[in-house]
């Protein structure tokens, strides 16, 4: 704030400044300091005493644009992210000789002038009279600060910045009353601090911290007088003279940042010459930015953590507010991906599937009890060069947050929400079906939560083999997937306790809309997410306690304030007794079920298969009580496509199925995340009731999924890791008539 006299007034000096600005710039600016010719330019509005008086008395600095760093959970750097490579130090963090440099060659008399140096005023005027155009401009370092936030607070648009840049008196009046106003309130030291980390050196640095890393690959503190002069020289021109476009004019400028600061006493001559004498010797750190530099195929994650950040109000109330400070940077932003899962997870991710392949898979960790997402990764790579495979579409996430625009149905990997559903009801694990291979049920019988049947047409449901009838109990049952037993255990359960159950595990539907009641729910018609599918997971890991996913720890702000992140929410979604059943019977799954492949025989663990229509997604989801991982394979552009005869990593496969390729692919991600010390799950008896299979299952050595094919259309669902879920038709509640094969088929189980 101005100060004033006692009267409220300005001092004499401001009164001084006052005239001599407006003076000044009507007088010598318009007859040729650095502009055209007064009659090409006309006096602007605020070229008056009165327009002087009208310019508000405050420069309002913008904060400035600094680099984000996003790091994994051992605190080491995932990836940098900046609107402008910018990093603001204090000025005793710079090298003296870079700010003798700047001052000798920008404004030599910086410490003896005020806000506007007459002295410069009148050497240009002279100069430029003689020369007979503009060749040298009186602008003092405050001015040209004051320039700089101008051209900061325009931001990116063009028409902003041009107009922040623009010649013309009204600029200058605006500049030196603001000037004024600088220099009274900042002082001397902290303008040059301030300019030093505001101005652009070229090659996409701003502020002298960025620049001596671009330039020379270290610090501004400990740059040598050589090297001072050199960035010394870009202010004024940062194309014309850069170093890597053209060391010539580089030099030339740098030599002269070098005589000027002998000639005002900063260095001596003899310094000067032998600096002048040594040739440039540039370090160049090439500028990285974004989440295409994350290490360990981490840039999905890296993508994720960004949209957290846009769309959680934790980080702002508006979404214009949260843009503006994830614009302005400067935030260090410590995530919960563990190194050590996130380089098994991309290295499972990678080891089957190949970037260049029609299909895709991605790789989810979560820690239990936490809801902490330990590691995301996917076959393709991070990035928008198509020529290259990559891609920035999240597969593992939801539609708002960068995924796909549905999601992918999940097929028999939801059939234990099922059984959870059911244990809660009081139903027991004993609990037995008798059916056939296929079977139709009443659509009435499925009532949704408001107590209304979902269709009052009979659902077909049909098994993978037509060999695959007889008696099972819920263990059984989950082993070998049999669609038929699961479509009557919702029915028994409840088709509203089945969707309230998917609910309070955390399975989210990949669109974002909430869940239908639809009977084919059981059998994984309704899409959703491998993110989703592994903290379902973990919920049975955890004993019954589902915890929201998180990807952010803490984020610091600027200087070091702490910014609010959002916390895992954790609710107790089953009892601890239902979740130990689920936890012993899907162990049954990986031991001699559908996922034998897949298992860990070193530990204790557990998951299911899934596979859906025609195999265009495959799935296994598993884990142990302390990391819950889920796979899936499938199309990731707008055409699904059958994964039947097909090549995906240089192997051939009949049939995919949720066994034999998602399931070797969890079981690299789960043996290199996890450490030796593993706990057990907490043991629980399982009645077991009849359970007689009238057929004989057994399926081809070779894990290839070979069978007879027999799909009979559906929902969803895997036998066997096949999916025959029943006859073409109309599942109840859908509203949509899916052909014979819509989801299901022989997929093998390597048996």
């Amino acid at each position: 704030m101005p100060k004033k006299r006692s009267g409220g007034g300005l001092t004499t000096t401001q009164q001084a400044a006052k005239f001599l600005g407006v003076a000044a710039l009507s007088g010598a600016v318009l007859a040729g300091i650095a502009l055209p010719a007064a009659g090409a330019l006309g006096l602007a509005a605020k070229g008056t005493v009165q327009g002087f008086d009208e310019i508000p008395a405050s420069l309002k600095t913008p904060p400035l644009s600094q680099r984000t760093t996003i790091l994994d959970a051992n605190n080491d750097p995932i990836a940098t992210v900046y609107e402008r490579d910018r990093t603001v130090v204090k000025l005793k963090d710079i090298s003296p000789y870079m700010q003798k440099a700047l001052v000798a060659i920008e404004d030599a008399r910086f410490y003896e002038h005020g806000a506007v140096d007459l002295k410069g005023v009148l050497r240009a005027v002279n100069r430029n009279a003689q020369e007979g155009g503009a060749a040298q401009g009186a602008s003092t370092l405050t001015q040209q600060y004051v320039k700089n936030v101008f051209v900061e607070e325009a931001g990116d648009d063009p028409t902003k910045v041009a107009q922040a840049q623009q010649k013309s008196l009204g600029r200058k009046v605006r500049e030196l009353k603001y000037a004024i106003q600088v220099e009274e309130s900042l002082g001397k030291k902290k303008i040059l601090e301030n300019y030093l980390n505001i101005t652009f050196f070229g090659e996409q640095a701003y502020g002298i911290e960025a620049a001596s890393h671009r330039y020379f690959s270290k610090s501004a503190k400990d740059l040598t007088v050589g090297e001072s002069a050199l960035l010394a020289g870009l202010v004024q021109s940062p194309t014309r003279y850069d170093p890597i476009n053209d060391m010539e004019e580089a030099t030339k400028r740098r030599n002269t940042v070098l005589q000027r600061m002998a000639d005002v006493h900063d260095i001596s001559q003899d310094a000067a010459d032998k600096a002048m004498g040594t040739p440039i010797k540039l370090k160049v750190t090439q500028p990285r930015s974004g989440c295409i530099t994350a290490v360990e195929g981490a840039g999905f994650f890296c993508d994720y953590v960004r949209k957290v950040f846009l769309t959680d109000p934790a980080f702002g109330r508006t979404e214009a507010d949260r843009q503006k400070l994830w614009g302005v940077g400067g935030l260090t932003i410590k995530t919960t991906l563990d190194p050590k899962a996130q380089a098994a997870s991309n290295q499972a991710a990678t080891s089957r599937v190949k970037k260049t392949d029609k299909i895709a898979d991605a790789v989810v960790q979560v820690q239990p009890g936490t809801g902490r997402i330990l590691a995301m990764a996917q076959s393709r790579p991070y990035g928008l060069d198509q020529s290259k495979h990559e891609t920035v579409l999240n597969l593992a996430v939801d539609n708002k947050m960068g995924g796909t625009y549905a999601g992918f149905q999940v097929g028999s990997t939801f059939k234990p929400i099922t059984a959870a559903a059911a244990l809660e009801k009081g139903i027991s694990p004993a609990q037995s079906f008798t059916t056939d291979s296929k079977i139709s049920l009443p659509g009435e019988s499925f009532r949704s939560c408001s107590n209304q049947p979902v269709d009052d047409r009979p659902w077909s449901v049909g098994n993978e083999l037509p060999t695959e009838k007889g008696t099972f109990d819920m263990t059984s049952a989950l082993g070998k997937s049999i669609n038929t037993y699961f479509a009557k255990l919702e029915q028994k359960t409840g088709l509203c306790e089945t969707l309230t159950m998917a609910d309070k595990v955390g399975y989210i539907r990949g669109n974002n809309k909430p869940l239908q009641a639809v009977a084919s729910t059981t059998l994984g018609g309704q899409e959703s997410t491998p993110l989703a599918m592994a903290s379902v997971y973990a919920t049975f890991a955890n004993r019954g306690t589902y915890c929201s996913p998180i990807a952010i720890e803490s984020a610091t702000a600027p200087g070091g304030k702490q910014i609010p992140v959002p916390k895992s929410k954790c609710s107790q979604a089953m009892s601890q007794h239902t979740a130990d059943t689920v936890n012993q019977m899907l162990k049954g799954v990986v031991e001699d079920g559908t996922g034998t492949k897949a298992g860990l025989s070193d530990r204790d663990n557990a998951g299911k298969t899934g596979t859906t229509d025609e195999r265009k997604n495959a799935w296994f989801v598993g884990y142990t009580p302390n990391l819950s991982t889920a796979v899936w394979v499938g199309s990731d552009g707008s055409q699904q496509i059958p994964m039947s005869n097909i090549t995906i990593g240089g192997q051939y496969y009949d049939k995919v199925c949720g066994g034999c390729l998602p399931g070797p692919i969890w079981r690299t991600a789960m043996t290199g995340a996890l450490s030796s010390d593993t706990p057990a799950f907490n043991p629980v008896d399982v009645p077991r009731g009849k359970s007689k299979d009238a057929g004989d299952h057994s399926g081809d050595p070779s894990g290839n999924g070979n069978g007879n094919g027999n799909d009979n259309g559906g929902t969803g669902g895997d036998n066997s890791d096949g999916g025959n879920t029943g006859n073409g038709g109309t599942p109840p509640g859908t509203g949509i008539s899916f052909p014979p094969g819509f989801i299901g088929g022989n997929h093998g189980h390597g048996r």
